[in-house]
């Protein structure tokens, strides 16, 4: 029974955490819109998702390298959010200082994601409201 209940909110939780990830990049982009050279950056949230989905129900990856010392390099020197490399984003327009934030894309991004992390955490709380009318039998 307990498993149950656990697969029926791993989706939710697992969506909510990989959202509110997503919008502390998109932040970070705007934060640093007048930063020369900085360059965009975001993630396929529905790769991020699967990647997330399939590790959490016990998918096999390869295990990370053991080092022996410090000064060894990670085997996994690329930056992920559930699985999914992070992604350049590509200027529409360029601009002089090499900065390939798009203002107007990034607020528009943001508040996509901010309105899917709000609709997400509603049917996670009307899931969970069900559950207890279920147990309470009202």
């Amino acid at each position: 029974m307990i498993g149950k209940l656990d697969d029926l909110m791993r989706f939710q939780e697992t969506a909510l955490s990989l959202r509110a990830q997503r919008q502390q990049l998109l932040a970070s982009n705007i934060a640093n819109a007048d930063t020369p050279n900085f360059k965009a950056r975001d993630v396929d949230f529905n790769k991020a998702l699967q990647g997330a989905l399939a590790k959490s129900a016990g998918s096999t990856t390869a295990p990370d390298l053991v080092k022996t010392t410090t000064t060894h390099l990670s085997s996994n020197t690329q930056a992920m959010i559930g699985g999914a490399p992070l992604l350049y984003s590509n200027a529409q327009q360029g601009n002089i200082d090499g900065n390939t934030v798009d203002m107007d894309v990034q607020r528009n991004q943001f508040t996509d994601n901010a309105m899917r992390y709000e609709v997400s955490v509603t049917l996670a709380s009307s899931k969970i409201k069900g559950m207890l009318t279920a147990i309470q039998g009202q």
